[in-house]
Formats: structure tokens, sequence, C-alpha cells
């Protein structure tokens, strides 16, 4: 029996989860996380109050700002960003969302002009109109409705009303994610990185891979999935991780006018999940994205972002070096921002909202200089198959109250790129889907194991969302050497 027919076959045989557990043991995939929902993500859902770090990440900040030179740089980078976000913050707040780019899909597949993804590059944001036919995303609904229905044991978050649902292989979410116009946007969006000397070969942006997420239904009323600024990709592995780092060593040189988001710089091979905590993710996903099941917009449970990747960035891999010299409640906003008020911080351990284990938190209390209360914009309106996506450092929230008239739908569906790392965590990924247990970044347990109606190979679509499942070998003809030698790594991760 050939790899190809085993993996296509596989989930017919295992009918229990103790199956499950002796493929996955075998297979030397990672042990499952314990069993929880999106909640155990987030330091600020779960209840955790802050903890102080460790003292070695007051070594690692005088490690990364070694000299008196280095430090001098980067404490006027601080004064000038700090002078720059307070223009940002009312530009912001002045356009409000009409400063997100949207853009039709049929003109992505003509290829937009210079000044189109300018817009894009310098937000981090934007909305793709029309990627999935209305008809096709409602059915996708409906059919995610009925999946519920006859599996009313899911778990979700809030417990009590659900919003968030740990769901990943549903028929339609299957079908979603192998969707060829979907492709065709993630492929795109991957080109929008640039490539340096240092990356040639470890990633590549024409091959996108598929990372098996959840999906939300909101219904209106709802205030507890109220989830606040954050980043994904990690929190204090940015400045630990030393190839991680690289990614933003313009900023920490004092430079953060240089810093280009879109260098892929050492994503390719850093590492996002030092502490393997509920929070962590195994693979790099150039943007986060979710493709809508609904009409939905701005006071309607939509999704909030600040529409400034440099700036945002920039600010938040400074924030560490720093700390006010009063207390925030002792003088008047203006002079509590203003850079002068603030000193170089190399003694504490301080990194404000960075938990181990957990996604990055931003609030005004840990950030005050971003004015979130002013810059986190709503996203605009979107019909069903409209697509929203938002850069991986980029900072985003949701709207703390649903306030609208009918559900806020979504499918999240990231934009992957092929690399070695994100290609082995396809291989664990695929064992899970076999078992149709979640995927191992994700809250454990047995999942949809014992579901009735989960979705098989028949829903993948594509012939590309078979390889983007580590299902079928990736093609090796047509591509240059760099990219048929990445391939040829990842069928062999994959056991073709």
């Amino acid at each position: 029996m050939s790899r190809v027919k085993h993996y296509s076959m596989a989930a017919s045989t295992l009918s229990t989860l103790e199956n499950v557990k002796d493929e996955l043991l075998q297979s030397g995939s990672r042990k499952q996380r314990a069993e929880g929902t999106i909640a155990s993500v987030f330091a600020s859902l779960s209840g955790e109050k802050a903890v102080d770090l460790p003292e070695r990440f007051a070594d690692l900040k005088r490690d990364i700002l070694h000299s008196t030179d280095l430090q001098q740089r980067v404490t006027a980078a601080w004064a000038d960003l700090c002078g720059h976000l307070k223009a940002k913050a009312d530009e912001i707040s002045t356009k409000g969302n009409s400063i997100i780019p949207e853009v039709e899909y049929r003109d992505i597949v003509k290829g937009l002009d210079r000044t189109a993804i300018d817009d894009i590059k310098t937000t981090g944001a934007l909305v793709v109109r029309g990627v999935v036919p209305e008809e096709q995303s409602l059915e996708w609904l409906n059919s995610i409705k009925d999946y519920i229905a006859l599996n009313p044991q899911v778990k979700g978050f809030p417990e009590d009303d659900k919003a968030v649902y740990e769901l990943y292989w549903s028929k339609a979410q299957l079908e979603a994610r192998s969707c060829e116009s979907s492709l065709t946007v993630q492929r795109f969006l991957l080109s929008l990185f640039n490539k340096n000397s240092t990356s040639g070969g470890t990633v590549s942006f024409s091959t996108p891979l598929t990372y098996c997420d959840r999906l939300r239904i909101r219904r209106p009323g709802d205030s507890q999935f109220a989830l606040g600024a954050h980043m994904d990709g990690g929190s204090v592995e940015r400045w630990e991780d030393p190839t991680y780092r690289r990614s933003y060593e313009a900023i920490l040189d004092g430079r953060w006018r240089d810093h280009d988001s879109w260098d892929i710089a050492g994503r390719p091979t850093a590492n996002q999940n030092l502490y393997d905590g509920p929070g962590s993710c195994g693979v790099f996903r150039a943007l986060q994205g979710w493709t809508s099941l609904s009409h939905t917009g701005p006071n309607e449970g939509t999704l909030k972002v600040y529409p400034a990747i440099q700036e945002s960035t920039a600010y938040i891999i400074l924030r560490p070096f720093f700390k006010p010299i009063h207390p925030k409640l002792s003088l008047p906003r203006d002079r509590y921002l203003n850079p002068a008020n603030w000193t170089l911080d190399l003694e504490s351990s301080a990194f404000p909202g960075s938990p181990l284990g957990r996604s990055q938190e931003l609030n005004d209390d840990t950030h005050p200089h971003l004015d979130l209360d002013r810059t986190l914009i709503s996203m605009k309106s979107v019909k069903p198959g409209d697509q929203v996506w938002w850069h991986c450092d980029g900072v985003h929230a949701v709207e703390s109250e649903h306030n609208g008239k009918n559900p806020s739908s979504v499918l999240y569906i990231p934009s992957v790129p092929l690399t070695e790392a994100n290609a082995r965590y396809v291989k664990e990924q695929r064992e899970h889907y076999l078992g149709r247990i979640p995927p191992p970044d994700f809250p454990g347990g047995e999942g949809e194991s014992r579901f009735r109606g989960t979705g098989g190979d028949e829903s993948l679509s594509t012939v590309e969302g078979k390889h983007g499942m580590g299902l079928t070998p990736l093609p090796l003809d047509g591509v240059d050497h760099e990219e048929r030698s990445l391939r040829q790594t990842a069928n062999r991760i994959w056991g073709f």
C-alpha cells in the first residue's frame, strides 16, 4: 500500500480515542495539550493575574542593549517614536476604518497596482471582497450549524453561550481551507514579504500550507467573548529567541523607521513556542485571517485592528526597555506619556503583557502610548465570502459587545508559507486530523473523534488542499532549485 493511500485511508481505522493515542505515540508527536477552550490561550480570558518574570529577563535586556552607545540610540529612538505615535493616533481616530484598504478578489487575480500594495503594507490589514460566492459561504454556515446540532457536546467559549467553538474537522472547514480562490489570496499575501540573503531556501511564498483553526458564531448580545488587544506568535519569544529577535534588528538598533515588517528575516526558523503553553503557536503564520460567513460590521462583535504595523511593532519591541519615572495617576496623561518622563529600564525583568506560554497582550497600562481606546478601530462591514486579513505582528482585538441583530460568523483560516518547521507541524496536524482530535496547537482531549458527520478527504476540494494537509506529496516539476529543495524536504518529513 502506498503512503498516499495510507494517509487517505487511515481515518477509517481509528475508531476509538485509544487508537488515536497509540497512533500519535508511534508517530513521535508531542504530547497533547490539556483540554480547554480559547480562554486557555489568553491570560485575560482565563482570569490569570500577571506574574513577574524570572530575573534572567533583566539579564536578557542588558544583553540586547549591551553598550552605552546602543542605549543612547535606543533612547533617542524611543523619544522619536513616542512623539510620532501621538500624531498617528490623531490620524487614525480621524480617518476611522476608512484607513483600512479593501480590494476585490478579481483585482488580486489581475494584479494590484503599487499604491494598493503600499497601503496594505502600511496598515498591515485589509479586506478582500468576493473571495467566495455568498451562496457557498452561507451553505458552509448552515452545514456547520447542522454539525453542531448533531454533536451538542461540542466545547466552546463562553461555556453557557458558545461563540468560539472547538471545532476543526467539519466538512465546511475542510472545504473552505482547500478553496481554490482562498489559496490564490494566500499566495498573493505571502508574496508581499521580501526574501533576504539569509532566507533563501528556507521559505516558499508560492506554497501555502494548511493550518487548521477554530470557527466563531457570536450571537447578538454577547459580551463575554471580549478579547482585548493582543498579538499572536508568542510573547517573550520575540526578545528571547535570537533568531526571532533578528526580525526586529533595526528597532533594537535604534532605527525604528528602517524596520520593514514585510522582511521575512529570521521568521521561517524562529522559535515562537519556547514554553509550549496553551497560547503557543507551532507554525509561522505570515498573516492571520478569517472568511466571513455572515453580514457583520462595526458594533456587531467584529475584529478591531491597530492600522499602522511599523509603528505598533516598534513600540511593542522597545517598550520593555523603558519605564515611567512617576506613577501614572500622579501626572496628567499628556505629561505622563511625554518621553522625558520615561527612563531606560535595564534593571527589572518586566516585559509588559508578555506572559510565558501565552500570547502578547496589551492595554492602556502596559502600552499607554498606543492610545488603544482611540486607535483600535473596528473592521469595515463585510458580507459572506469576504475575507479579513492582518499581519502576524498586527495588534488586534474583538469588540467587547455584539450589538447587532444577527450572529457574527467566521472561519479562522490564516496564510501559512512552506518552511521546514511548518512542514513538521503539518505532519503532526495530519495525524490529529486522521484521528479527529484537536490540532497540536490547540486544547486537547478526544475532540471530534466520537462526533457524527465529521469531514474527510472527500471534503478537500482541490489538489492544493491535499498538499497543504500533507496528505499527498508536493510536486517537484516546474519550480526553481530552492523551491524544489524545500519541497523535497517537506515530502521527506511527510513520509513520501
